[in-house]
Parts: C-alpha cells; structure tokens; sequence
C-alpha cells in the first residue's frame, strides 16, 4: 500500500465570506499542491473539503498520514462522527450536524484509505502547515479575482 502524507487547511476572508482551501500530498519523494476556493464559504467548511478533497485526488487505496489544524476535522473524525451518524445526523443537542453532507462525502473518502490523524498547532512555525496555509489563500485570491 503506498504512503501518503497529507497536509491540509482552509481558511476565509471573513466567516462566512470568500473560503480557500489547500492540501499537500507527498509520497516517494513527490509533492503536489492542490486548492481552490468558494466565493461563500466558511473556515470549518473549508477545512473539511480541504481533507476531501486531498483523499479523493488518490487513485487507490493508501495508508496516510493526515496532518490538520483544524480541531473541527480532528475531533469530528475521531470522536462525533460515529455518533452523528448514529443520531441520524443529529449532535447531542438533537440540531442537525453542520456540514452533515460534507462529513458524509469525507466518511467515504477515507473509508477507502488506512489514516493516521494527526492535529498541528496553527500558525507555530510548522513547515508544511504554513505551506497549506499560503495554498488556501490563493484559493481565496483566486475566487475573489474571478
């Protein structure tokens, strides 16, 4: 199974207002940066289609390293989202999950992919955080120009 290390984030000009996204995959000595933006989005929505996006660019199955700032994706893979979808999409308060089809889409992502999550402090100096970071305003950039 190949190795894939992911980095991811998103961010908004505003929240809600123009979101961007950006993801780096790196494996067997490649890199590819990938992002985009959404004339109306916010952070949280960001960050989650960052994470999707990044695991559905891979063509097969891989074992991953999965690296967010985003204690929102972190948290909700690892301790809500079983229970959401338990709850018929519904958080403890019984309101319905924000984002619900985002987390679906993600669940199957990643359902194909053996992931390690790991959180990372934001803006810390971290290298590749910083990187995704630069990738996710440029998705901003690039819907705001449109």
């Amino acid at each position: 199974m190949k190795q894939v290390t992911i980095y991811t984030d998103g961010a908004c000009s505003g929240n809600p207002g123009p979101g961007g996204w950006g993801a780096l995959l790196i494996w067997s000595g490649y890199e590819c940066e990938i992002y985009d933006g959404e004339a109306e989005a916010t952070n949280n929505r960001m960050e989650l289609i960052a994470a999707l996006n990044a695991l559905n660019s891979l063509k097969e199955p891989c074992s991953i390293d999965l690296y967010t700032d985003s204690r929102y994706v972190h948290d909700g893979v690892l301790k809500w989202i079983n229970g959401w979808e338990r709850n018929g999409w519904r958080t403890v308060d019984r309101k319905p999950v924000k984002n619900m089809e985002l987390w679906q889409q993600l669940k199957a992502a990643y359902a194909r992919h053996k992931i390690r999550w790991h959180w990372v402090k934001g803006h810390a100096g971290h290298y590749e955080n910083r990187r995704v970071d630069e990738l996710a305003r440029k998705g901003i950039e690039k819907v705001v120009q449109s």
